[in-house]
């Protein structure tokens, strides 16, 4: 596989497994210096050697994305390791679903607070190093949720919505700087979190997409990927949709 990415760096959050470590996965491929956040830097470092034997260089960084403090520290560690951010990639998240009546508050503030807080907080510490070498790229992973809804995801719908509004206005502000701001909405990807589905449940959601199967890690990572590279520098506050078809 080409090394289009060789030389430069990204961080991604919510690194440690599933679709972020599909994502270093694929960058790392390409050659690409990784930074790797989550809040279990054990986790990360264990992707981290992984990822090593590609040649690359890779940093693992404790982060919550949901407190600016913690953003701010792990973000000045990177650009003293690197100098650098090209590419910053939201893909930390969570989930707390329940019906609206019966959703604690608690649960409500921690979902808004890692999945859109936390955009925020990553975007805005990350983006000063970008705004000043005038270039970069933010992709942001949001969910087929916040354009569909789905009962018992009021919290999530919403905070992923966000991301959506987020992404369209940011792309406006910073375009000039020819910084590109996008958004991923996947679908239903089968993650540790889809793996302890019944088989009945698994056909269920099977027959709700048009191509008949859950995605998978790698089908992120290609679109995000496609985001990052020159192919889509005349690309800003869109919405890719990979997802099977759910969403037309």
């Amino acid at each position: 596989m080409s090394r289009v990415f060789e030389e430069h760096v990204a961080m991604i959050t919510g690194a440690s497994q599933g679709i972020g470590e599909s994502i270093a996965q694929r960058l790392a491929s390409e050659g690409c210096n990784l930074i790797l956040a989550s809040r279990r830097k054990e986790a990360c470092e264990k992707v981290g050697t992984l990822l090593g034997k590609e040649g690359i260089d890779t940093l693992s960084v404790a982060m919550d994305v949901g407190d600016l403090e913690s953003v701010a520290a792990s973000v000045e560690v990177a650009l003293e390791r690197f100098g650098r951010i090209d590419f910053l990639v939201n893909n930390a998240g969570i989930a707390r679903d329940n019906l609206l009546v019966r959703l604690d508050p608690a649960d409500w503030d921690a979902v808004l607070r890692t999945d859109l807080t936390g955009v925020y907080n990553c975007t805005k510490t990350v983006l000063r190093s970008m705004l000043q070498r005038r270039s970069g790229r933010v992709v942001t992973i949001s969910s087929v949720v916040g354009l569909l809804g789905n009962s018992g995801q009021t919290a999530y719908g919403a905070a992923k919505a966000g991301v959506f509004g987020f992404t369209k206005s940011l792309a406006r502000e910073i375009a000039s700087r020819n910084i590109t701001v996008n958004a991923v909405a996947p679908g239903y990807i089968s993650t540790e979190m889809t793996a302890g589905l019944s088989e009945g449940a698994t056909e269920n959601l099977q027959q709700k997409i048009p191509l008949g199967r859950l995605g998978v890690g790698a089908d992120v990572a290609g679109a995000v990927r496609f985001l990052l590279s020159e192919d889509a520098a005349y690309i800003t506050g869109q919405i890719l949709s990979v997802d099977g078809g759910m969403y037309m």
